[in-house]
Formats: structure tokens, sequence, C-alpha cells
């Protein structure tokens, strides 16, 4: 027993306790270490995600703002016009001007319409014209926006009439190619040639 007893005191001498208070400080200190970096790491994903979230929100309020300023400057556009002696404003709010006063038939609101016709937007860019193309257009009047629509049921044969559409009357929200912007205020120069009726 006794030899036994020590062997194994000889195996396991003692351990000077500063340097368990050392080792145990050294651990201390890494684990911390690791902690604030993973606290950082989280902190950082939390910014990108905030950034992310932010430049979402930047792109959205780009693409509402055109939409709303269309409609804010189409508004503008339209109280000014209206002050012009020549332009006349009917119930739904569509603008006219006439530019030549015809004196043939005048369609009804399903009738096959020939115009030749040019359309611009309020800062004058045109988007269309069939003018430039060389061709007039046929077109059953039920089928197109409800500025021509109304408009040209207004207008006799030979007539050349210039419409102001508010963009409630035309594209709306939803806007219509490249060119036209939801929204939009339109503006279009039409020539009446020839009224085709059906019954």
């Amino acid at each position: 027993m006794c030899s036994c007893s020590r062997w194994r005191k000889s195996n396991y001498p003692n351990i000077n306790p500063s340097i368990i208070q050392d080792t145990m400080k050294k651990l201390f200190v890494m684990v911390m270490a690791a902690l604030m970096m993973t606290g950082m790491a989280s902190c950082g994903n939390n910014t990108e995600k905030s950034e992310s979230v932010e430049t979402t929100n930047d792109a959205v309020t780009e693409e509402v703002a055109p939409i709303k300023d269309n409609l804010t400057l189409g508004r503008e556009f339209l109280a000014e016009n209206a002050k012009n002696d020549s332009v006349k404003v009917t119930e739904s709010g569509l603008q006219y001007m006439v530019l030549k006063e015809g004196n043939g038939a005048k369609p009804g609101p399903t009738d096959l319409v020939t115009v030749h016709y040019t359309g611009t937007l309020i800062d004058g860019k045109v988007f269309d014209s069939s003018v430039e193309r060389g061709e007039p257009a046929t077109f059953p009047l039920n089928k197109v926006i409800p500025g021509w629509t109304e408009g040209l049921q207004l207008m006799s044969e030979g007539s050349k009439y210039r419409l102001f559409i508010p963009s409630e009357l035309a594209y709306g929200e939803k806007g219509a190619g490249e060119d036209i912007l939801p929204n939009s205020t339109l503006i279009f120069d039409v020539e009446l040639i020839k009224v085709e009726k059906q019954k």
C-alpha cells in the first residue's frame, strides 16, 4: 500500500495555484473575444439587412415618384390649359380645341372612323403619329381610350380637333409602352376623315 501511494504522488505532482489562475484568465479572455466577434458579425449582418431594406424602399419610392409627378403635372397642365378661351371642357374633364370645323356626319359610339392623328405628351414629345407614317388609321370608336370615344363624337367629318385627355380617360395608372408612363395626360391632334355607320 505504501509503495503504491508513493507512485501516485510521484506521478501527480503538486500544481502551483497561480498557474491555474493564469490559465483560467486566458481561457476567459479567449471566450469573451470569441463572443465579441460573433456579436460583431451578427451586427454586421443586421446592418447589411437594414441597408438592403433601405435600398429596396428607395427603389420603390423612385418608381412611385414619377407616377405621382405625372398625375400632378397633368392636373396642373389641364388647370392652366382650361383658362384658354379656345379650350372647352366637358363634364368628364376632357378638354378640346376646334382647329377646323367640318360639315360631314358625326360618329356614334360604335361607328367605324378613319382618322389622321398625332399624339404627344404635355412636354411636346411625339409618341405616335399616323401623319408621320403617311397612312390614316381606321378603327371602331368603342375600341379606343375613353377620351377618344368621347372626343370624336363631338366631331364631324372634315373636322380637326386638338384633344387634351386626362390620364383617367387615357391609359391611367397602367400607362402604355415605354413612352406613355402611368398617369400621363395626353394631347392628340385628330382629323376625322371618314365615318362609317354601324348597325
